[in-house]
């Protein structure tokens, strides 16, 4: 066996003031480290503030009204998916020169455009051919509230409809479903 031509080093025997000039150091860099931590991840941060209801103006509605213009004549908004964001539910029909025309309920949520401005329709609640009215639209509770207003025979008059049912529209499994509040009634 060869032994080495170099002296011993002195410094490579530890001593304990060694130890305490390294715990020092480490416990600095440790410090330091903590100090220079990045921010709160996304999870705590605050969320975005929700996008405003879409404009039922602005929406294409799929009514047949025969060249005439057509009429948002209710609407109203909340979240319906529980997305943070509100949907519209508009009441729309056509323009009529006299008599009840029948509407159509339909949901809209923002465009998929780059700016979102126009609504369009993702759902119709009740379709025109129904020969319904609404009355009393709300969005509450996360559901869609109305009076649906009807006729029993073709015989009375669009003026007057003699069958009112409370409806609720809930989105469930990505559809919504809808549940009478109480049974037609004829007046």
């Amino acid at each position: 066996m060869q032994t080495s031509a170099a002296p011993d080093l002195a410094h490579t025997h530890a001593r304990p003031v060694h130890w305490l000039a390294t715990a020092t150091a480490m416990a600095a860099v440790v410090a330091l480290a903590g100090l220079l931590q990045p921010g709160p991840a996304g999870a705590t941060a605050a969320p975005a503030a929700p996008l405003p209801a879409p404009d039922a103006a602005t929406a294409h509605y799929p009514l047949q009204c025969g060249g005439a213009p057509s009429t948002v004549a209710q609407r109203a908004t909340g979240d319906l998916d529980g997305d943070g964001n509100p949907e519209t539910v508009a009441v729309v029909h056509c323009e009529a020169g006299s008599g009840t025309p029948p509407s159509g309920v339909y949901v809209l949520t923002r465009g998929t455009d780059a700016t979102g401005a126009h609504a369009r329709v993702v759902a119709t609640l009740v379709a025109p051919t129904e020969l319904k009215n609404v009355a009393g639209l709300t969005v509450r509770d996360r559901a869609v509230h109305a009076t649906l207003d009807g006729y029993s025979s073709p015989d009375v008059p669009s003026c007057c409809p003699d069958q009112h049912e409370r409806v609720r529209w809930d989105w469930r499994g990505g559809v919504f479903v809808r549940t009478a509040s109480d049974q037609a009634r004829s007046v």
